[in-house]
């Protein structure tokens, strides 16, 4: 406490008297100067002073200094002492223990909700991924200061919110690489707190257990254990056990890296033990072999795929480590939890391997006579005074050593039958020897119901799927007292279930007598011939019975009467199938006996048994039901309701055959993974489709964007040709401005330049001027035509009036054909023609209004050049000589743009008279179209009055075009009056009515053109 006050007063300075800051004034003012100081180390101090104040006032820290602590982190990462009290502040802040020192007057009630402060902060400080990223990178600082609280950090943070952290950590680029990294760091303590960060990380994760395993994480928990002394090492052993196990554990894809890395050759090191050794087991020893043996375990569980399980147990015969646990479980000294798993352990390797359960039959027990290991171990199983989980082991151990072994199955009926009594399987006969028959009887009528229970599912499992042996052990015979007739063993156990035993042993005795009755007719037959089987059978599966065992047994009963029904071939003279089917019906009821039946699947012990092949009992109490029995009971649960009473089932009484069903279920198999296939197939095809798809559309666009540009680029190809004289005209004009010494020449040198520009656009101009008025020639040389046309036809036509105007009908003749005759005269007017006239028309016309924008445009540009002129030439101290040569070059200039201007308006003024002689014979054409339709008739007066108004818009048409010729003209004039204004300000005498010669007839620029434009250049 001294420290702290000196701290925080050191800190904050000494407080006022008589006033004592509270705690949340404290961390208030801390919190500020850490973000409001300047220098490093009033950050620090502040920094440090929250550390020491982060777990008495943990709620206060966190809630309002987090943001700050993270942005520590961020701004002052170079300087590592403030680094790590930021993070070891962040470690109490978010810590899942519970502090003494926090204060209860904090509004937090320490036994109810310290726990859940812990995963809150931690909930806030994960919401942004950047602070994980932050954390991730400060494991690459290899100061111990700060990569040792880091990793406690996110321990922490693992705990309290695991999917959250390891979503995000999965998604950090080279995330786990880093941690990976950690396991070979030279300090320990961050190697240890490394191997708890990775097992919290990788709890039901697959995809992260997958980056642990190949980022070479089995190497180094190999090296590690090896290091740490395997099984004789501390608890480091044991975290690197338990990360592996949670690397293995249904995770086939690193069961199959761990098998073809060659792992498994490197657990027989594991178990290479002083098994006579007088040090005896500790408890962190015993905890060592116990996950070892779960790895182990692990690679060869019942519940993993089939062929996995085979090549494991396969490879662990052949690298010795089947030979290592045999040699651990005979041995001596070792503890009964080390035993059990061993025992376990052994049972899964042998499991359904032929090789390995052949090594198991044929090892011996260290023992005076040697005895088989499976005797030693069934002499534990019925002795009732060894512990149940061992015993439960012993029995799974013999189930699995029976599994799929017929010849493991005849050796034990062997020992039962009379002349072999002696014979011990896979061992040479010794005198008075105990077999495993013999082990099976006795604790079969043993007065303990536990050892019944195993003896009964332990001689069941002899004769599971093997109808051979089903019929030897009928040949068992059976000594129950001295001077007394044998018995058979069935008969025996009919005896024993009519005794009324306790009701662990009656499950024990149906189970055996089921397993021995399924699909075996001569089983059945004998089991008939017991005059008092069937009236048990009936009677106890008929009592109303409420007790849940008892009714667990009543189904059991109902079960194998079943079977009797079932697999009764009529052989026997005692009860056929008829008769036995109506006993049932009479004296049970067809409803009842398949309510009695369906009891047994409806308890959980029987989904419990149905689940694993190993038992999971850990008391007497839990035992009720073996695996396989749960598998033939569903088997055959159906068929034997189905034997008793067909329409109750809504079908007949037909067997199943096994063999079909198992022929079935392998097609069933085969068309599954050939299902699998072709959706995988599938799916590479659609995927691959959208890609030629995306290509497609891409490429589509590419081929537009490039149509695009290379119409762009035409345009501004053409626009460059025309921009190009104007561009090197600004250019000149800049560079003759800043030149100095010769700038009259270079600016006679522009005007030049201009008029050649001026000439050619003139030239263009009246290239189409000519062409329009070829157009208008052509126009009027139709209409004439048609003039003649008409003419030609109203002479006719009132000729042929004449002659028939005697006739009778002459008038309506005559108006007959007047109207033929103008309906033929409008039909002749070329309208197409003159349309497409029209437009070609319009067409020049806004040509010439885009050439009128260029010369004003060259002329503005002119008239800005000579303005530059007059500026240049009164600095540049010009000679009255080179003043008198630059004015004759203005002078000239003038003159050919006033020839040029004058051209223009003498052209435009003779497209009005043109325009003006156009309109003249459309107003003919007009006068002659109303004087053929009045003498047409009132019949063709509505079309030719159409007409008359189509004509009218024309002419129209044409008076608009005209008074648009006539505003050129005018703005021409303009222009001329303009330029004519300039020369006089230039000192030139220019008078109203100067005229050049006559145009030239292709309205062409003139001959001698060329030549002055030599003479200017």
């Amino acid at each position: 406490m001294d420290y702290f006050r000196s701290v925080t007063q050191s800190v904050l300075g000494t407080p006022q008297p008589g006033h004592q800051p509270t705690g949340a004034e404290t961390v208030e003012r801390l919190i500020d100067r850490v973000q409001s100081s300047t220098l490093l180390e009033d950050r620090r101090d502040g920094c440090r002073a929250l550390k020491a104040m982060s777990r008495k006032y943990r709620v206060l820290v966190g809630a309002h200094g987090m943001d700050t602590l993270t942005q520590v982190l961020e701004a002052d990462r170079s300087d590592h002492e403030i680094v790590n009290y930021s993070l070891e502040t962040l470690v109490n802040i978010t810590s899942p223990e519970e502090y003494p020192e926090e204060a209860e007057d904090e509004g937090i009630t320490t036994d109810d909700q310290t726990s859940a402060v812990g995963e809150q902060f931690t909930e806030i400080f994960t919401k942004r991924q950047e602070n994980i990223e932050l954390l991730v990178s400060l494991l690459d600082e290899f100061d111990f200061k700060v990569r040792y609280p880091a990793v406690k950090l996110l321990t922490n943070l693992l705990e309290n919110r695991p999917k959250d952290l390891q979503e995000v950590i999965l998604v950090i680029p080279s995330g786990v690489s880093k941690l990976m990294d950690l396991l070979s760091d030279s300090r320990e303590v961050i190697r240890n707190d490394t191997l708890l960060l990775l097992t919290q990380l990788t709890k039901s994760n697959t995809n992260l257990q997958k980056i642990v395993a190949f980022e070479n994480g089995y190497d180094h928990m190999f090296e590690i254990i090896q290091g740490e002394g395997f099984a004789d090492g501390g608890v480091v052993v044991e975290d690197c056990l338990i990360l592996m196990l949670n690397l293995l554990h249904n995770n086939p894809s690193n069961q199959t890296f761990f098998k073809e890395g060659s792992y498994i050759q490197r657990l027989t090191s594991f178990f290479s033990l002083p098994l006579d050794s007088k040090d005896g087991w500790s408890a962190q020893k015993v905890t060592n072999i116990h996950y070892m043996l779960q790895l182990v375990q692990t690679m060869v569980a019942p519940q993993n795929p089939a062929q996995a399980v085979a090549s494991c147990q396969k490879l662990m015969n052949r690298c010795g480590l089947l030979q290592a646990l045999a040699g651990l479980l005979m041995a001596s000294g070792v503890p009964v939890d080390i035993l059990t798993d061993t025992i376990t352990t052994v049972s899964d390797m042998i499991r359904g391997s032929q090789p390995n359960q052949e090594f198991f039959a044929s090892m011996m027990a260290p023992s005076t006579p040697p005895r088989p290991a499976i005797v030693v171990l069934l002499m534990s199983m019925v002795n009732d005074k060894q512990p149940f989980i061992l015993r439960c082991a012993v029995l799974y151990c013999f189930q699995c050593f029976l599994y799929r072994n017929q010849t493991g199955q005849a050796q034990i009926i062997q020992t039962l039958l009379p002349q072999t009594a002696d014979v011990v399987p896979g061992a040479k006969p010794f005198p008075n020897s105990v077999t495993a028959g013999q082990l099976l009887c006795s604790g079969l009528f043993s007065p303990d119901p536990v050892s019944n229970w195993f003896a009964a599912v332990a001689l069941s499992h002899s004769l599971v799927d093997n109808n051979t042996q089903k019929e030897n052990m009928l040949r068992v015979q059976l000594a129950t007292s001295v001077g007394s007739p044998p018995v058979s063993l069935m008969q025996q156990c009919t005896s024993i279930l009519q005794a009324g035993t306790k009701v662990l042993t009656r499950f024990g005795i149906l189970m055996l007598l089921s397993t021995w009755l399924a699909h075996c007719p001569v089983a059945v037959q004998t089991f008939l011939a017991i005059p008092t089987a069937v009236p048990y059978l009936t009677t106890h599966v008929g009592a109303n019975e409420h007790d849940e065992l008892e009714m667990v047994c009543q189904g059991l009963c109902a079960f194998l009467l079943g079977l009797c029904v079932q697999f009764n071939d009529g052989s026997g003279s005692n009860f056929s199938r008829e008769s036995l089917k109506q006993l049932v019906t009479d004296r049970i009821g067809a409803e009842n006996f398949s309510d009695k039946l369906s009891n047994i699947s409806r308890t959980e012990v029987y989904t419990k048994a149905a689940k694993s092949p190993q038992q999971a009992a850990k008391q007497p109490s839990d035992l009720v039901f073996d695996h396989e029995f749960c598998r033939l009971f569903k088997s055959l649960e159906v068929s034997c309701v189905r034997a008793v009473n067909p329409q109750l089932m809504g079908g007949n009484s037909t067997e199943v055959c096994p063999a079909e069903v198992i022929k079935y279920k392998d097609i069933i198999r085969d068309q599954d993974a050939e299902m699998n296939q072709l959706r995988e197939i599938l799916s590479k095809v659609q995927k691959e489709l959208k890609e030629f798809e995306i290509d497609k559309e891409q490429l589509s666009a590419k081929v537009q964007q490039l149509h695009d540009e290379n119409t762009v680029l035409k345009a501004q190809q053409g626009i460059a040709v025309e921009a190009t004289g104007s561009s090197a005209q600004v250019n000149n004009s800049e560079t003759k401005i800043d030149g100095g010494a010769g700038g009259g020449e270079q600016l006679t040198q522009q005007m030049a330049l201009l008029q050649q520009q001026l000439a050619e656009v003139t030239h263009a101009r009246d290239y189409y001027y000519y062409e329009m008025y070829k157009k208008n020639t052509e126009l009027t040389t139709l209409q004439q035509q048609q003039q003649q046309q008409l003419e030609q036809k109203q002479q006719e036509q009132q000729e042929q009036s004449v002659q028939q105007a005697a006739a009778i009908n002459g008038p309506q003749v005559n108006n007959h054909h007047d109207m033929q005759n103008a309906a033929n005269f409008f039909d002749t007017l070329p309208n197409p023609e003159m349309e497409n006239l029209r437009k070609q028309l319009e067409d020049l016309q806004l040509v010439l209004y885009n050439k009128d924008s260029e010369i004003q445009q060259l002329k503005e540009t002119s008239a800005q050049t000579l303005a530059l002129t007059a500026a240049v030439e009164k600095p540049n101290g010009l000679t009255d000589k080179e003043a008198e040569i630059s004015k004759e070059d203005r002078d000239k200039d003038a003159n050919m743009i006033n020839t040029k201007l004058e051209q223009e308006n003498i052209s435009l003024k003779q497209e009005v008279k043109d325009a003006e002689t156009h309109i003249k014979q459309l107003q003919t054409q007009l006068a002659t179209a109303s004087a053929a339709a009045a003498a047409a008739g009132t019949s063709a007066g509505s079309a030719t009055e159409a007409r008359c108004r189509q004509l009218e818009e024309e002419l129209h048409t044409i008076k608009g075009e005209q008074d648009d010729l006539l505003v050129l003209v005018t703005d021409q004039d303009s222009k001329m009056s303009e330029y004519r204004r300039k020369l006089r300000s230039y000192g030139e005498d220019v008078t109203e009515d100067e005229d050049d010669d006559e145009e030239d007839e292709d309205y062409g620029i003139s001959d001698d053109y060329d030549d002055d434009l030599e003479d200017l250049q």
